[in-house]
């Protein structure tokens, strides 16, 4: 099955979604460096102090905090997602499972052939496989956000040196409201998407997309 797939789709066709996103990743994640860096550099001079070079502006603070806190609540917010439509449900939305009844989703894994391997494995192997998605998620967000912390904690004793104050310690930083400021100002947005996926998706419909109902769906369906 799988060669044949192969055979009768291109690798673009196949792989097309993937694809887009992870260009559109790399090209905005290029023009935030590129941006960003020209900004650091005028808060810079408006302080009197020298510039940096590209290659020096992607391991200051600057950058590494700006990119580690978007990354972080996208993955807090995907971990949350998985984790919470296991158990929780909203009537009428696409993005619950039904209210009632089994679904493939919640069946037991069986070692058939074809099955990936640590499901035929089986033992602590298949159990940590049935949780990777969730546990990868959560390991993302938990670096992510020490990344964004000690990336923001660096680009604060920046400031603090260009201004004539004294620097902090990673752990008197944990108390500046600037960092739980960024952070919160990321989580609550991610909180407000997918809220809004789950709640839209009740009443609204997007043919032809697997995250939306058919078009034809009554509004208090719930599930694909």
């Amino acid at each position: 099955m799988k060669n044949e797939l192969k055979r009768k789709y291109s690798y673009l066709y196949r792989n097309g979604l993937s694809i887009v996103f992870v260009a559109m990743f790399l090209v905005t994640l290029a023009a935030q460096a590129v941006t960003g860096f020209k900004e650091h550099n005028q808060l810079l001079e408006d302080k009197l102090e020298p510039a940096v070079t590209f290659s020096q502006y992607l391991g200051t603070g600057h950058f590494i905090s700006a990119t580690f806190e978007n990354f972080e609540s996208e993955f807090l917010q995907m971990a949350l997602y998985v984790l919470l439509t296991v158990k929780l449900r909203q009537l009428g939305s696409a993005e619950s499972k039904k209210l009632d009844g089994a679904e493939d989703v919640d069946r037991e894994p069986v070692a058939a052939p074809g099955a990936p391997w640590p499901v035929r494995k089986g033992g602590w192997v298949l159990k940590i496989y049935s949780n990777s998605l969730s546990i990868v998620f959560i390991l993302l967000f938990l670096f992510s956000w020490g990344m964004h912390f000690y990336g923001s904690w660096v680009d604060y004793n920046v400031e603090q040196k260009a201004s004539g104050k004294e620097v902090v310690t990673a752990v008197a930083y944990l108390g500046e409201p600037r960092f739980w400021f960024e952070t919160f100002q990321n989580w609550q947005s991610e909180f407000l998407s997918v809220a809004s996926i789950v709640i839209l998706t009740i009443f609204l419909r997007q043919k032809g997309s697997p995250e939306s109902k058919p078009v034809d769906a009554p509004d208090l369906e719930t599930g694909k």
